[in-house]
């Protein structure tokens, strides 16, 4: 089948099985050459090719509300509404979104790119339909790993209370990005032991056998329909809830799927149904990867699974320098331990756990709750390393404000995928948490400009007793040399280039202070650039020299304008009765797209030609 051709989901309910599954496989093959190309969430994707013609089979969108929790895995759902010929771009800038997108099709009913936000959703969808007298379906696909979360538990139990219809649908794979973790996840694997589903397919096998033909189909149909009710497992977790459950059901097998979706359409209030998947289906290179590799990948060789992009020789993910550097502290103090999200690998924490299992701790999709743990942890003496994505860490303010700063504690944050971050877009750059925690007292806030700064900033944030959040983007830099650790005194500045007929005076940080220092070495321009590796507090001693002195004033900032560096200079000028004019460069006040770091740049304005272009009207 030519998959480029689907205008809407409508032609699968006249296909049979056997056609059904015979498009399962061209969707998946479609799916492994696109992604190879494009990269993407894999993995996640081939999981949940039959299960999502199921439900486009079944029910009828746009009208019901059928959805992904996260997303990630909607690509199968985007091909079947008519999205295949775009795939070509997917993740690109301009292009195809790898998560729903509300702008892009209306059968994207909701959009996220955070874990969890289904089931509150869902019930928001189900209620409004009862307040307007409608009658569609709410659908949610919610993973387990996202199931586990604060946010989905508190769902569940109001959701459980109002008894509203929908059918949620329970993606168990055993994986959330890497393999799940915690006590729900034993309360799953109870679940997935029940004997409601053998029961159910046995009373439906033994129904269809003694129904007839014609009105004895449609007897026999309606039975299968009373024996589901009948058959319900109201146990475990969604019992306590009071929200009924059946499964666990084969999610690979089209025919089960297809009998229970159309059987649970009758059901009143909510259920949820349990289906068994696996991540990786029909790719030998991502069966057992249960740490994760094949989540995200970037473009590979389909014949091998090997990635087609590699870290450059003498280079190391920013990631893996922040950790190794907590690791080897660790090895020397005893009271250092390690939290994460989830992220066990995309924050390079593999050795770190490996080498101090008992001082490593994966909380699962919980960033509150991991804040608050290692409150716990620093409060009765231990130096915790919360390590986490920007994007991730906007869950955690209130923990972060109320439970680790208040008491100032010391809690060190490792910031990971600082900036913009490419194909991800605009669920996931991690632009805002400068404004974020700035305005919280006790909190001290920096970022490195190179390998060797982000390992003395790390040591530093280890050699003192108040919350510490460094800040790193993805993507790799050159390895430091062998050096001792030294400290970066809290609040200093580094300056470079300063000669007394310099005209121009750049405020910056992070990647962007070596880049101007070379254009300005290389063009032996008079320009002066700060290294503003400290956001909070400010260097005053380096305010009050520059901004008295008659100079061009430029902050590049690689994060949000809105309460960033240029923001938290203009402001200290104002309390200082300083007036200077400050050219700003960073993000504007918008949720910024999917596509390269480079195009984006260049699309906002705030690329480095286009800033040197400004240096240079100012030279003139």
């Amino acid at each position: 089948m030519d998959l480029k051709s689907i205008q809407n989901p409508e032609f699968l309910k006249s296909m049979s099985i056997d056609e059904l599954e015979q498009l399962s496989g061209e969707i998946r093959q479609f799916l492994i050459q696109s992604i190879s190309k494009t990269g993407g969430h894999l993995a996640s994707n081939l999981g949940v090719v039959e299960l999502t013609i199921a439900l486009h089979y079944v029910f009828n969108a746009p009208e019901d509300k059928i959805f992904f929790d996260v997303g990630h895995q909607c690509y199968t759902h985007k091909i079947l509404t008519g999205r295949a010929a775009q795939f070509p771009l997917l993740r690109q800038y301009h292009g195809l979104s790898g998560f729903q997108k509300r702008k892009e099709s209306i059968y994207d009913c909701w959009e996220a790119g955070h874990s969890s936000t289904s089931l509150s959703a869902s019930l928001g969808m189900a209620i409004a339909r009862d307040l307007n007298h409608e009658s569609y379906e709410v659908i949610p696909v919610i993973g387990d790993g996202a199931l586990s979360s604060g946010m989905s538990m508190e769902a569940l139990n109001e959701i459980g209370d109002e008894q509203r219809k929908m059918i949620i649908v329970f993606n168990d794979n055993n994986m959330s990005i890497s393999k799940n973790v915690g006590a729900l996840t034993h309360a799953f694997s109870h679940l997935r032991s029940s004997t409601g589903y053998m029961n159910l397919k046995k009373a439906m096998k033994k129904s269809l056998r003694t129904s007839g033909f014609g009105q004895q189909v449609y007897i026999g149909l309606k039975n299968i329909r009373d024996v589901i009710k009948k058959q319900i497992v109201k146990k475990g977790i969604f019992g306590d809830f009071n929200i009924d459950y059946i499964g666990p059901i084969d999610g690979h097998n089209l025919h089960d799927l297809i009998q229970v979706f159309e059987a649970v359409k009758d059901h009143d209030g909510p259920i949820v149904v349990h289906v068994m998947t696996k991540k990786g289906k029909g790719y030998e290179p991502c069966k057992n990867d249960y740490e994760g590799k094949w989540h995200g990948v970037g473009p590979f060789n389909v014949e091998t699974g090997k990635a087609l992009h590699h870290c450059p020789e003498g280079q190391a993910a920013y990631s893996y320098i922040a950790s190794n550097t907590v690791r080897k502290l660790a090895e020397e103090n005893k009271d250092i331990v390690a939290l994460t999200p989830a992220m066990i690998n995309g924050s390079s924490l593999q050795e770190f756990f490996a080498e101090f299992p008992e001082r490593s701790f994966d909380t699962g999709i919980a960033e509150e709750h991991a804040a608050t743990f290692a409150a716990g942890l620093a409060i009765s003496g231990k130096h915790p390393y919360l390590c986490v994505y920007s994007s991730f860490l906007q869950r955690a303010y209130d923990q972060i404000n109320h439970d680790i700063a208040r008491m100032d504690l010391p809690v060190v944050i490792g910031i990971d995928h600082v900036g913009l971050v490419g194909g991800d877009g605009e669920t996931h750059h991690g632009i805002y948490d400068i404004g974020l925690l700035s305005g919280i007292p006790n909190m001290i806030i920096a970022q490195g400009k190179d390998a060797e700064e982000i390992e003395n900033l790390i040591y530093t944030a280890f050699s003192q007793n108040h919350p510490f959040a460094f800040r790193y983007p993805k993507g790799y830099t050159k390895i430091a040399e062998t050096h001792a650790y030294k400290m970066i005194p809290v609040g200093s500045w580094e300056v470079f280039n300063d000669k007394k007929e310099n005209q121009v005076c750049i405020f910056t940080y992070g990647e962007a202070v070596d880049k101007f220092l070379n254009k300005v070495s290389v063009n032996e321009l008079p320009v002066t650039v700060i290294n503003c590796r400290y956001f909070k507090p400010l260097d005053e001693n380096v305010l009050k020299e520059f901004t008295n002195r008659d100079m061009h004033f430029i902050c590049y900032e690689s994060d949000a304008l809105e309460h960033g560096l240029g923001s938290m200079i203009l402001e200290w000028c104002n309390d200082n009765h300083v007036t200077i004019s400050l050219k700003r460069f960073g993000i504007p006040d918008d949720y910024i797209e999917q596509g390269s770091e480079r195009l984006l740049r260049k699309d906002l304005g705030i690329d480095m030609n286009t800033v040197m272009n400004c240096i240079l009207s100012y030279l003139k």
